[in-house]
C-alpha cells in the first residue's frame, strides 16, 4: 500500500537530565500516510520532531528519514522537509507576501503562484505587514511556507494552532491532497479529534514512551458505537439483550438506548423489524477509541 518508511527511529533516546524526552522510542512512518502523533503536552512529541530535523542531537538510538541519518543529512534531505514549529513565532514588519517569497529563494526558488494559492485558500492577505497580524493569520504564514515547495514529507507541531473551524477544515483538505500526491503528513498534536477525520494511523506517546500505534479504521471497528431509538410502539428489551456486543441496554417504553461493541449488523436487523420513527448513530471519537483500546489491554493483561 505505502511504499518504503519515510520515519523510522532505532531506540531513540533523549536525556534531558531530570526528564527523559523521548525514551527508546521505535517508529516507523510509511511513505504517502498521514501519520498523527498525539499525546498531552509535555510527552515528548516536539522532542522527536526536533530529532527528526537534527535540532537537538539523540543521547542514543538513531533517527533516519528517508533512510538517511537524521544527523547527517544535511541540505539535501532538509530541501525534502516541509517543517511548521509549534512555538511559530514571527515578528517582522515585511508583508506576508514578500516574507514568504524570500523563504522561497532560501529553499532554492517557489513558485509565486505556489505562494498566491495557498494564501487564497487559506484567507491571508499578502500585503499585510507579518507583525500586525492575528496569531491565525499567523499560523496560516506558517502552513504556507510548510507546504509551498512541495516537499516530500509535511513535518507539522500543532497545526492548526489559532485557526478557526472553517480554517481547519482547509488544513484537513491540503493534508488529504499531500496524501494522494504520494507525500507523507507527521502531524503532531494534544488534540486528539484534530486527526480523527484525516490520519491513516495514529500514535500516542505518554512520559516519553510510545504507547501504542493502530490504524484508525482498525480502531474504529474495535470500539464502540451509541445508539438511541425510537420505536412507533413499544418495545420488549428481552428481543435486544441476547444480541451479542450489545451493552449496556436500556429500554423503556419506545426509546432503547445501548452501546455496541464491533459489528453493528446484528442489532440493525433487530430495529428493523419494528417501526422507527427516531434513530441516532454516534461514532466514538478518537479519545474515546483510544480508552477502549487501553480498557480491553487491560483485561487482557497486556
Amino acid at each position: 500500500m505505502q511504499g518504503e518508511p519515510a520515519i523510522v527511529t532505532t531506540e531513540l533516546t533523549k536525556d534531558y537530565g531530570p526528564v527523559l524526552g523521548v525514551d527508546r522510542l521505535n517508529l516507523t512512518v510509511n511513505t504517502g500516510e498521514i501519520f498523527g502523533f498525539l499525546g498531552p503536552n509535555g510527552a515528548g512529541k516536539t522532542t522527536l520532531i526536533r530529532l527528526l530535523l537534527d535540532l537537538i542531537r539523540p543521547t542514543s538510538g538513531e533517527a533516519r528519514v528517508f533512510d538517511q541519518d537524521a544527523r547527517t543529512g544535511g541540505p539535501d534531505l532538509r530541501r525534502k522537509i516541509g517543517f511548521l514549529p509549534g512555538d511559530w513565532k514571527l515578528e517582522t514588519s515585511h508583508p506576508a507576501g514578500e516574507f514568504l517569497q524570500f523563504l522561497g529563494r532560501l529553499r532554492g526558488g517557489v513558485p509565486e503562484s505556489n505562494i498566491t494559492d495557498l494564501a487564497d485558500r487559506l484567507g491571508l492577505n499578502l500585503g499585510a505587514s507579518v507583525r500586525s497580524l492575528s496569531r491565525g493569520n499567523k499560523q496560516k504564514v506558517g502552513l504556507i511556507q510548510a507546504f509551498m515547495h512541495e516537499p516530500e514529507l509535511l513535518i507539522l507541531d500543532e497545526p492548526t494552532s489559532g485557526l478557526d473551524p472553517l480554517m481547519q477544515r482547509e488544513f484537513l483538505a491540503m493534508a488529504r491532497e499531500a496524501r494522494e500526491q504520494g507525500r507523507t503528513v507527521f502531524m503532531s498534536s494534544h488534540v486528539l479529534s484534530e486527526v480523527q477525520h484525516v490520519a491513516d494511523r495514529a500514535g500516542v506517546i505518554r512520559n516519553g514512551r510510545l504507547v501504542t500505534i493502530m490504524n484508525i479504521d482498525a480502531l474504529r471497528t474495535h470500539a464502540q458505537v451509541h445508539l438511541s431509538v425510537r420505536f412507533a410502539e413499544p418495545v420488549d428489551h428481552r428481543e435486544f439483550s441476547e444480541i451479542p456486543g450489545i451493552r449496556g441496554l436500556q429500554v423503556d417504553d419506545t426509546l432503547l438506548t445501548c452501546l455496541v461493541d464491533g459489528d453493528i449488523d446484528p442489532v440493525i436487523k433487530a430495529i428493523a423489524r419494528h417501526r422507527v420513527t427516531q434513530f441516532l448513530s454516534e461514532e466514538p471519537d478518537l479519545e474515546e477509541l483510544f480508552l477502549t483500546h487501553y480498557r480491553d489491554d487491560a483485561a487482557n493483561g497486556q
